[in-house]
């Protein structure tokens, strides 16, 4: 069985650059393939160095995270894997950096799933700004309730077999896809949903932050926009 990484970005700063170099030749060793979504607004340093990388790279306009997130799975579906492991990629060089061997034991697990929402544990949810905490918990228990039993959906990965792919890639078209890919998969595809909570999805501020300066109220804001979107695709998708 191999493992794909599948993920995307968007860094007009190239804050990441640094910790991409550090981590890459990890990130190669640890998945059969690479597969990204690029911006056309990130960074052109950035961008070089991950086309120097393993990574099949796709440049694409800045259209949401949603579209951002299908195109990157689309590139992925070109080539051979049995798996797949999507995760934002502030969040998997976190991931790397911090907590490596847990990284490689979850990708080495991923074949016995067919669709695994990976989420987060209690210390590394509060490691979060505080208006994602408190708008994040009433998206999560609104998809716990659909689901019947208690996740954690917005933590911004999850994996899923070719087969899985196959549903997602034909249905996926929602707004935002946290939700709505396990729904597919779960309501539509008529396939069981795994859930495991990890400390490598934690926050830290130089990676995970915003890019720009955004005031306190539309922080608030804007993760309360979020938060009712995906809870809407929750209780809507694949029903009727």
């Amino acid at each position: 069985m191999n493992t794909a990484l599948v993920t995307v970005i968007h860094d007009p700063e190239g804050k990441s650059i640094e910790l991409f170099k550090e981590h890459k030749k990890e990130l190669e060793q640890i998945y059969s393939k690479l597969f990204i979504a690029v911006s056309e607004e990130t960074s052109r340093g950035l961008i070089t160095e991950i086309e120097k990388s393993k990574f099949n790279v796709k440049i694409i306009p800045k259209k949401g995270v949603a579209n951002a997130r299908r195109e990157a799975l689309k590139l992925a579906f070109r080539g051979i894997s049995d798996f797949y492991h999507y995760c934002d990629f502030d969040r998997i060089l976190t991931w790397v950096k911090c907590y490596p061997k847990e990284l490689r034991e979850i990708v080495e697990d991923i074949p016995t799933y067919n669709y695994l929402i990976l989420g987060r544990t209690e210390k590394a949810k509060n490691s979060h700004p505080i208006e994602w905490i408190e708008t994040e918990k009433i998206t999560n228990h609104i998809f716990s309730l659909e689901l019947g039993k208690e996740v954690d959906i917005t933590a911004g990965s999850c994996a899923f077999s070719h087969g899985s792919a196959k549903f997602i890639n034909r249905y996926s078209k929602a707004m935002m896809t946290d939700a709505e890919w396990a729904m597919i998969i779960w309501r539509m595809a008529k396939k069981q949903l795994d859930f495991r909570a990890v400390e490598g999805l934690e926050y830290h501020e130089d990676i995970n932050g915003l890019n720009g300066n955004v005031s306190e109220s539309d922080k608030w804001f804007n993760s309360l926009k979020l938060s009712l979107i995906i809870s809407e695709t929750a209780r809507e998708i694949g029903k009727g």
